[in-house]
C-alpha cells in the first residue's frame, strides 16, 4: 500500500469517527482545518490506485461495523440494518432477539419517535455513504486531475470511477427515501461548508435518482454490464432504475399531516418495462440451480455471476463484520439443530456458530410455498419431525425438526421455520468437504465469503412481470414469469394476474430486503385487510397507522439539524 493510500485511508476514518460521534447530518460537508492535516485535498496526488481507495471507502460503506455508536457494532452494519428493516417488519421473518433495543419495535410495527439501532444506523450509514460520494465527486474533477498532473489516461479512467461513485450515492438515496421518505439533500454541487443540510421532498430525490440512473446506463464512464464485478455497472444502474420505476406510485405520493396518504403519484409502469427491456439485451441469464446464488463462492462461480447485476462484496477477511451474510448465515440457526445422532455439529452452512434468532413464520410458508406437514411430520408433543412436502424446489431450504409451528413467543426460536438461504459452503463442495474449514467461518479471525445478492435478473424478470400486468400487457411479462417458475421445476401458467407476481416474488425473493418495500407498494404493508402473527403488536395482528409507512428521523439528528422536523403523524 502506497504512503499516499495510507493517508487517505487515515483521513476518511478520522472523519467517519467525527462524523458519527456527533451527528449524522450536521458536519455532513466538513473536513479538518489544519492544513498540517490529511485531507481529501492532498491525499490523492496523481497516482491512480489512491483514487481506487478513495472509491473503496465509498463501497466499505455497505458492510462497515465501525465508527457508529450502539449496542452492537454488527447492528450498525448498513446491509444488515436495511434487511432487518425490511423482512423482520413483515410477515417473513420475525426475530428473536428480545433484548436487542430494536427487535420488538420492527417484529411488532411498533416503532415511534424513540430511537431503536437498525433504523438509527440505516439513517447514519445511508448519509454516511452519500458524503463520500460527495467529496470523491468534489475531489476528482477534471481541473483537480489536472492540477495535480494526471496524465491524460488516468483522468479517463478516473471518469470511470466517478459514474460508479454517482451509482453507489443513488443506491444511497434510494435506500434513504424508501425508509425515511423525505430526507436531507446534499450533493458536489452544494455550497461547501458546515451548514446542515436541508431536507428535500421525497418526490424530489426519486427525480435526482432517476436522472442519475438514466445519465449512467447511458454514460460511456459506466463499465459495461457484467464487466466489473462486484463493482457497479451498467446493468447495476438499469436494475435499480427498474426497482425504482416499479415503486414510482409510493415514492410520489402525496401525505397530510398525519401521515396518511392522500394522493398515490403517477405510475411508471412504462418506465420500468423500458429499464427492463434494455437489461434483457446484456448478457446476463438465471443462474441454473437457485441455491448457488447464495452460496459461498457465489462471487467466483460463473453461473452464479451470471445472474447477478450488483452484489455486495464480502469476503471472510478483508469485506466483512458481524453484519451481512455472516448475519444471515449464522442467524438462521442454532447449533443444536446442526448435530448428527453422535452430537457431533455437522456445519450444515459453512460457519462455526448459530445465533438463533432470524426464522420465517409458519404461516408464510404455507401460504407460498406450497408446503404441506403430514401426520408422521408431528411427534406427540406437536413439534415437527422435520418431515414436509412440498413440490417448489425453493421449499428443500427449510430446518423445522424439534421446531413447533405457531409463534405465540417472538423470544422463542425454536417456533417458526429456520430457512438456510445463505450458505458459506462453495456450490462444488459437499458439507463434509467444507466441514474443517468452516470451523474457523464465523470467529474473530473469519466470516464469510458470501457475496450478497442485492439486484439478481430474477427480481427483473418479476419487475417486468408486474409492470406488465398492471400496463394491460401482461402477454408481454408472462414469459418471464414463467422463467422464474422454470428454475422452481413448477408449471408454466397459461396467464397472470399481479397476485400471480406477489406470490411469486414472496417466494423467489424471499430474504432479500424487499418483502416491506413490495409490501407497501401493493397497500399491504399497513392494511387491516392484510394480516400476519404480531402485525401492530397483536398476536392475530391488526392494521397500523399509515404514518408508519416511513420511519422518523433519530432523535440525535432532530437536536443537531435545525432543518429536521419529526415525520408526519409522529409527534401527534
Amino acid at each position: 500500500m502506497s504512503k499516499n493510500m495510507k493517508k487517505l485511508i487515515y483521513i476518511a476514518l478520522v472523519i467517519a469517527t467525527g462524523f458519527f460521534a456527533a451527528s449524522c447530518v450536521k458536519d455532513l460537508n466538513a473536513y479538518p482545518f489544519n492544513e498540517d492535516d490529511f485531507t481529501s485535498e492532498n491525499a490523492y496526488g496523481s497516482d491512480y490506485a489512491n483514487y481506487v481507495s478513495g472509491l473503496a471507502k465509498i463501497y466499505r460503506c455497505f458492510n462497515n461495523t465501525s465508527d457508529l455508536q450502539v449496542e452492537d457494532a454488527g447492528a450498525s452494519e448498513l446491509v444488515r440494518a436495511f434487511w432487518c428493516v425490511q423482512e423482520c417488519s413483515t410477515d417473513a421473518c420475525k426475530n428473536d432477539w428480545e433484548k436487542d433495543s430494536w427487535t420488538q419495535d420492527i417484529n411488532k410495527n411498533t416503532w415511534s419517535t424513540a430511537d431503536n439501532a437498525a433504523s438509527y444506523a440505516l439513517y447514519c450509514r445511508t448519509l454516511h455513504g452519500i458524503t463520500y460520494s460527495n467529496e470523491f465527486l468534489r475531489q476528482t474533477t477534471d481541473e483537480k486531475l489536472n492540477a495535480r498532473g494526471c496524465a491524460a489516461d488516468i483522468v479517463s479512467k478516473v471518469h470511470s470511477l466517478r459514474a460508479e461513485a454517482r451509482f453507489l450515492r443513488a443506491v444511497m438515496y434510494w435506500m434513504a427515501i424508501d425508509t425515511f421518505g423525505d430526507v436531507p439533500f446534499v450533493t458536489e454541487e452544494s455550497e461547501f461548508g458546515a451548514a446542515s443540510p436541508e431536507v428535500k421532498p421525497r418526490a424530489e430525490v426519486y427525480d435526482f435518482i432517476v436522472s442519475e440512473l438514466t445519465e449512467l446506463a447511458a454514460s460511456p464512464d459506466m463499465p459495461a454490464a457484467g464487466s466489473n464485478y462486484p463493482r457497479a455497472d451498467k446493468g447495476a444502474a438499469l436494475g435499480l432504475l427498474s426497482r425504482v420505476y416499479l415503486n414510482a406510485q409510493v415514492y410520489n405520493s402525496t401525505v397530510d399531516a398525519k401521515g396518511n396518504v392522500t394522493k398515490k403519484g403517477d405510475a411508471k409502469w412504462k418506465e420500468c418495462i423500458a429499464a427492463c427491456e434494455e437489461i434483457f439485451k446484456m448478457n446476463y441469464d438465471l443462474c441454473a440451480k437457485y441455491s448457488d446464488l447464495f452460496r459461498g463462492d457465489n462471487g467466483e462461480n460463473p453461473e452464479a455471476r451470471k445472474e447477478l447485476l450488483f452484489a455486495i462484496d464480502y469476503d471472510e477477511i478483508n469485506m466483512n463484520g458481524w453484519g451481512g451474510t455472516i448475519f444471515l448465515a449464522q442467524s438462521c440457526f442454532t447449533v443444536g439443530d446442526d448435530r448428527d445422532a453422535g452430537g457431533n455439529q455437522q456445519y450444515s452452512l459453512g460457519v462455526a456458530d448459530g445465533w438463533a434468532g432470524i426464522r420465517v413464520p409458519s404461516e408464510y410458508v404455507f401460504n407460498y410455498f406450497g408446503v404441506t406437514v403430514p401426520d408422521e411430520g408431528y411427534d406427540d408433543e406437536g413439534k415437527y419431525t422435520g418431515v414436509y412436502n412440498y413440490t417448489d424446489d425453493r421449499a428443500s431450504m427449510f430446518y423445522i425438526k424439534g421446531h413447533k409451528e405457531q409463534m405465540t413467543d417472538l423470544a422463542e426460536f425454536t417456533q417458526g421455520w429456520s430457512l438456510y438461504k445463505y450458505n458459506n459452503i462453495p456450490h462444488n463442495m459437499t458439507r463434509e468437504e467444507f466441514a474443517s474449514s468452516a470451523r474457523s467461518y464465523g470467529t474473530a479471525s473469519a466470516k464469510c465469503g458470501i457475496d450478497y445478492p442485492f439486484i439478481r435478473l430474477a427480481e427483473i424478470y418479476l419487475n417486468y412481470a408486474e409492470a406488465c400486468v398492471m400496463d394491460g400487457q401482461a402477454s408481454k411479462g408472462l414469459p418471464y414469469l414463467n422463467k422464474v417458475r422454470a428454475r422452481a421445476h413448477l408449471d408454466e401458467l397459461p396467464s397472470y394476474a399481479l397476485e400471480d407476481v406477489q406470490n411469486e416474488r414472496a417466494v423467489e425473493l424471499v430474504w432479500e430486503a424487499l418483502r416491506r418495500t413490495d409490501l407497501i407498494r401493493w397497500d399491504k404493508f399497513h392494511s387491516g385487510d392484510f394480516l400476519w402473527r404480531w402485525k401492530g403488536g397483536s398476536y392475530q395482528g391488526q392494521g397500523f397507522s399509515q404514518h408508519l409507512l416511513v420511519f422518523d428521523f433519530p432523535q440525535s439528528e432532530l437536536t443537531a439539524n435545525s432543518n429536521l422536523s419529526h415525520k408526519p403523524g409522529y409527534a401527534n
